[in-house]
């Protein structure tokens, strides 16, 4: 039987899965942070609430204990380029929205014009649930996007050298 440290087994099955990835943005007011997220998910239906896990060694994370509002973005696989600049570059060393194209939404937070499909969630709650944060959202404004393409999964960006490390 496994200890609550994981196992070799454990790892091989959760390296094997391929979850859907996501950029999370967000401000506090004064900074805009942004990161690329793999722990994120539907977690209720009605009413309707959004669960996302940021590293707590994350700038993203530094700057969400100040966010009203986080914004989640749906990415397919012809977007890996912004995949790679949340994912592999640290918001305490660079400044990722100046490689990409923005806009303010909903109370302030950065929403990626290169990713038509996103929501801004109200962070009802805050959860520390080991190295990662848990946010709970409520959706306040979305946008489908029409965007065709296959989501963007774990595996495609399993290679990527973290901008910080987990």
């Amino acid at each position: 039987m496994p200890g609550e440290d994981g196992s070799p087994d454990f790892d091989a099955l959760v390296g094997a899965l391929d979850y859907p990835m996501y950029i999370v943005t967000c401000t506090d007011g004064t900074r805009l942070a942004g990161c690329l997220v793999g722990f994120a998910a539907q977690c209720s239906i009605a009413p309707p609430r959004f669960m996302v896990w940021l590293s707590d060694k994350n700038h993203t994370c530094e700057v969400a204990r100040g966010a009203e509002v986080l914004a989640v973005h749906r990415l397919t696989t012809a977007q890996k380029d912004l995949a790679r600049l949340f994912g592999g570059t640290t918001g305490f060393d660079a400044d990722k929205f100046a490689g990409c194209r923005c806009h303010a939404g909903p109370r302030g937070v950065p929403v990626l014009d290169d990713c038509p499909g996103w929501f801004a969630g109200e962070i009802l709650a805050r959860e520390v649930t080991g190295d990662h944060v848990a946010h709970l959202l409520r959706p306040i404004a979305a946008a489908a996007g029409g965007e065709a393409g296959r989501q963007l999964g774990f595996q495609e960006v399993r290679d990527l050298s973290p901008g910080n490390e987990a």
